[in-house]
């Protein structure tokens, strides 16, 4: 069921803003049938697209090679998602390093639209509540995963200063990753997305996940009732988990950090010996996972064999996740948005930039603590 606007909230022109408003041209309208559609449909929003890689560099680099070719032939390739020759994009990254931006599709369609789902884009109906930037260092030993807040004040190319998630509504993936490269300077290599459906699979696949909550939280959206301390999630419930919004202390922000550290639960289970050593429930695993995500053309099985071969000594532990410096929240006519530390990111994606993210970790710290989360 998706999220009923905060009451009082005004329209948002750029997606849905930080206090719970909404775009009511984007939803359908106000009147009882767009109510009722938006009460039926959940959105797309999905930050698990990036485990696929957290499972890698939690050390699953022994993948079933007999199964190999099904796995590759599950995962959906987009094409066309990269930026053509026109674009304005930044030079080749340096030798060895590789950048994926990742995506969550909040497309409101029953139907998955990511792997097996289908289209995964369709002009000014969709826009993306989880972006994220993967940045993978040339010796493999770590792995780095950046996320943006879907309200993050951003100049998309051709529109001019909008929430950073329009972008995706107004030009697909590809605007987004031009978006993306014109923030931060950083060239994008690759493309990937996975929808909700993939989400609860996955999850149940594993046997469900644990997460550890520092104090008794409600979420007035789903009338559901959170208890401090660890907590173990099936499909559904992790989905209510990431996704909850209201009554967080920090709103959004706090979400971020639910999904992060849901990530990083789920490498952990993944990467867990009992996973590892079960054929059944690695496969069944990986089986949901690759029917679940959709990357660019221009992934090919050589090229996923070659990552997971090169990540096969990293472990959960070495995934960073960090989120994009911001000042909090703002005000841009009547929309609530996120205000971009204009000081401090641009060396965050300087570091990003010159494969320098250990010594920035070094100087401002490991990213966000995963443990306990509001």
């Amino acid at each position: 069921m998706a999220e009923p606007p905060a009451p009082g909230a005004p329209a948002s022109p750029g997606g849905a803003g930080t206090d719970g408003g909404e775009d009511a041209a984007f939803w359908g309208g106000t009147d009882g049938e767009g109510e009722l559609k938006r009460k039926r449909r959940w959105p797309r929003v999905l930050i698990a697209i990036g485990v696929f890689f957290a499972l890698v560099v939690a050390g699953i680099g022994g993948l079933a090679w007999q199964r190999q070719s099904s796995y590759n032939g599950n995962i959906d390739r987009i094409p066309g998602v990269m930026p053509d020759g026109g674009a304005q994009r930044p030079g080749p990254n340096l030798k060895g390093t590789e950048n994926w931006l990742l995506v969550g599709s909040d497309s409101r369609e029953e139907a998955a639209t990511t792997g097996d789902g289908g289209q995964v884009w369709k002009p000014g109906q969709q826009r993306t509540d989880t972006i994220m930037l993967l940045h993978l260092p040339a010796d493999r030993k770590k792995a780095y995963i950046v996320s943006f807040p879907r309200d993050s004040w951003v100049d998309i190319p051709g529109y001019g200063d909008q929430k950073i998630n329009a972008a995706f509504s107004f030009g697909g993936p590809k605007l987004l990753i031009e978006t993306i490269e014109n923030l931060t300077g950083v060239r994008v290599d690759h493309y990937g997305a996975i929808d909700f459906e993939g989400f609860k699979s996955m999850t149940d696949a594993l046997g469900g996940v644990t997460v550890n909550i520092k104090q008794n939280v409600y979420d007035p959206a789903r009338k559901k009732r959170w208890a401090a301390g660890r907590q173990k999630l099936d499909g559904e419930a992790a989905l209510a988990f990431v996704r909850q919004r209201y009554n967080l202390p920090n709103g959004d922000f706090d979400r971020i950090k639910r999904q992060q550290a849901f990530l990083g639960a789920l490498a952990k289970q993944a990467a867990d010996r009992g996973t590892l050593t079960n054929p059944l429930k690695l496969d069944r695993f990986l089986s949901a996972l690759t029917k679940s995500i959709s990357v660019d053309d221009g992934v090919s099985a050589g090229d996923l064999r070659s990552l997971v071969l090169s990540m096969r000594s990293v472990r959960a532990s070495d995934v960073m996740f960090l989120t994009a410096p911001h000042k909090g929240t703002g005000r841009r006519g009547k929309q609530s948005v996120v205000l971009l530390d204009g000081t401090k990111a641009p060396a965050l994606f300087e570091a990003v930039k010159t494969a320098r993210m250990g010594e920035y970790v070094r100087q401002h710290g490991g990213g966000n603590g995963l443990g306990t989360v509001s």
